[in-house]
């Protein structure tokens, strides 16, 4: 049974750019009363008067969500706030591209930070008050790099694969509580992720790119009608789960000529 969201507050992280702003739209559409956050205001605040105009209520909060200090006092401030967050999407995130070995340390921690430790901590500070509600949705973005080791995305692919580990256990732990988490797993989407990560994409990225309207598409129905997890694109699908038919270092192997330029 798909869950409606009328009157139900979301809070979008990353919700700047890319996915984000997908899924906030998404949720909108679907009646939800939005929270955005990211560190970037203007972009936020562009998102939220065209959600506005199309008759959303959205509350803006610019949030470095790689300060612990700063996401307590967040999730504080929305309490204070009396807003209630009754559907949670983790999609801050990025990636870096490049050999691990040669990758400055601040780069690879700064996106640990968001990636693992933010994700963690928000679904950790809001899911115990869905619970005690008897109601949550919980939609974690992970990726098709969470199934197979991936040379020059070897963090970040790791990054992932905690998610999807993480996400698929907890949707386990909180079955007849009334909340539920999902874990989405896009593959290569038309964001700016390579522009930050800094890879020029290849040919087999430019051949299975899907548009970020369609993941969150994708991503919201999946955790409305209450699944553990969707891996979006068929080819996508079926890509992720072959990989579970070879052995982990033929899958690096694999995975590395495929991110080759």
């Amino acid at each position: 049974m798909t869950v409606s969201l009328e009157r139900r507050t979301a809070l979008v992280t990353g919700a700047s750019s890319g996915l984000g702003i997908e899924f906030a739209r998404e949720l909108a559409a679907r009646g939800a009363v939005l929270i955005l956050a990211a560190r970037s205001e203007a972009p936020m605040q562009a998102l939220a008067s065209e959600l506005r105009a199309a008759g959303a209520t959205v509350h803006v909060r610019c949030v470095d969500l790689a300060d612990a200090v700063a996401r307590e006092a967040f999730a504080a401030q929305l309490e204070r706030d009396g807003l209630t967050v009754d559907v949670l999407v983790n999609n801050a995130g990025f990636g870096v591209f490049g050999p691990f070995a040669d990758t400055e340390w601040e780069r690879l921690d700064a996106m640990l930070a968001v990636d693992v430790v933010a994700l963690t901590h928000l679904t950790r500070l809001f899911v115990p008050a869905m619970r005690s509600r008897g109601f949550g949705r919980v939609l974690q973005v992970a990726s098709t790099g969470a199934f197979q080791p991936t040379p020059t995305y070897a963090a970040y692919a790791a990054a992932k694969s905690y998610v999807l580990q993480l996400s698929h256990a907890l949707d386990v732990e909180l079955r007849g509580t009334g909340v539920r988490c999902t874990v989405v797993s896009p593959g290569v989407t038309a964001t700016q992720f390579f522009a930050v990560a800094g890879q020029r994409p290849t040919w087999y990225q430019r051949l299975t790119r899907m548009q970020a309207s369609t993941v969150a598409r994708q991503g919201v129905a999946a955790m409305l009608g209450g699944r553990s997890g969707i891996i979006t694109g068929w080819a996508n699908a079926v890509m992720a789960h072959a990989t579970r038919l070879m052995p982990r270092g033929l899958s690096a192997r694999v995975a590395g000529v495929l991110m080759r330029n």
